[in-house]
């Protein structure tokens, strides 16, 4: 695996999945890939649980770790090229990522949407121009667009709270009964903010669906759908209600509007995931990738309740992080 941007760099759900859950029964059954190896994880935006999962996971693997908050630690970057640089930019992208690719093995990045204009943004040109100049392998650690480590998590955090069996011959895990219904509702929110994780999400669950893993819908506002490129095969519709109905999981998310971009353009409160809410569900566990603004976007009855998983699943990003990395390792 030379890069993992986003569900198409993972050949296969099953076997990806079946390897981030064997690392979580034993963290440590391939600390030798790592040795003697460096992971540098290079934020251009605030983490908490990708970077410290993602370290614990490279750890794990017995990887050296740094990293490099470039908003304090590092020069403004100048990602344009034929430019002039006498403005605010210090040095180039492709200084800047050739220099890392020379002290790392691994490198991931994390960048976030300016929510200015939709082409530039879905463009990934930062991306693209750091994966091209480090001569590493990169890992997305949340892009303007899409952010799959955090959907790689919530697919085995699925997978562990419903009932599967891995068929050896088939190589791919087969759900036991019925598939379970998984429900992807927009909450309000007083930010404007990206696209990228219910993108992922979406994307990560449409391919789930393919594979016979789940049954997938989206529910939202008027006005508010998605980019068509990560919902195709998924269940639409704007009454959450509706949706809910013998729902096994419900992931909620906030995304600003896509159509008329980065704005905010519905506040309706009613959109909150209550525990009323959630009594049309097959008793439904409740998945956000966090942080979460309590009693705006989910009740605090609801994430105080048996109902919410949203610890598990933040646990859960290292097993998905550790398998990323095997991978990678595994090519060097």
């Amino acid at each position: 695996m030379k890069q993992f941007f986003s569900v198409k760099d993972i050949p296969s759900l099953s076997l990806a999945a079946k390897s981030a859950l064997e690392s979580k029964q034993n963290p440590f059954a391939d600390e030798a890939l790592g040795k003697h190896k460096t992971i540098g994880l290079v934020f251009l935006n605030p983490s908490l649980r990708t970077r410290m999962s993602t370290q614990k996971a490279a750890t794990n693997l017995g990887m050296n770790v740094m990293v490099m908050n470039m908003t304090s630690d590092g020069w403004a970057l100048e990602t344009k090229d034929g430019v002039v640089m006498d403005g605010n930019t210090a040095e180039h992208i492709k200084e800047a990522a050739a220099v890392m690719g020379e002290y790392c093995d691994i490198l991931g990045l994390r960048s976030f949407p300016g929510l200015k204009d939709a082409a530039e943004d879905y463009s990934e040109d930062l991306f693209s121009k750091f994966s091209k100049y480090c001569g590493k392998p990169v890992v997305s650690l949340e892009s303007a667009t899409r952010h799959p480590l955090q959907s790689f998590t919530d697919l085995i955090t699925i997978m562990e709270h419903s009932h599967y069996q891995f068929d050896q011959e088939k190589a791919q895990y087969i759900p036991q009964g019925k598939k379970p219904k998984v429900v992807l509702s927009w909450a309000p929110h007083v930010r404007a903010l990206p696209q990228a994780v219910p993108n992922s999400f979406a994307e990560w669950m449409c391919k789930a669906q393919e594979e016979g893993l789940v049954d997938f819908v989206v529910t939202h506002p008027e006005g508010y759908a998605l980019n068509e490129e990560f919902t195709n095969g998924a269940t639409i519709t704007t009454n959450q209600d509706e949706a809910l109905v013998d729902a096994d999981f419900v992931y909620v998310k906030n995304w600003s509007n896509y159509e008329s971009y980065g704005q905010i353009t519905c506040t309706d409160s009613s959109w909150m995931l209550t525990l009323d809410k959630l009594k049309p569900t097959n008793n439904a566990k409740v998945m956000h990738c966090l942080p979460v603004r309590r009693d705006l976007v989910i009740s605090s009855e609801v994430l105080d309740s048996d109902h919410a998983i949203v610890i598990q699943e933040a646990g859960n990003r290292v097993w998905a992080a550790q398998a990323v990395l095997k991978e990678m390792l595994k090519n060097q």
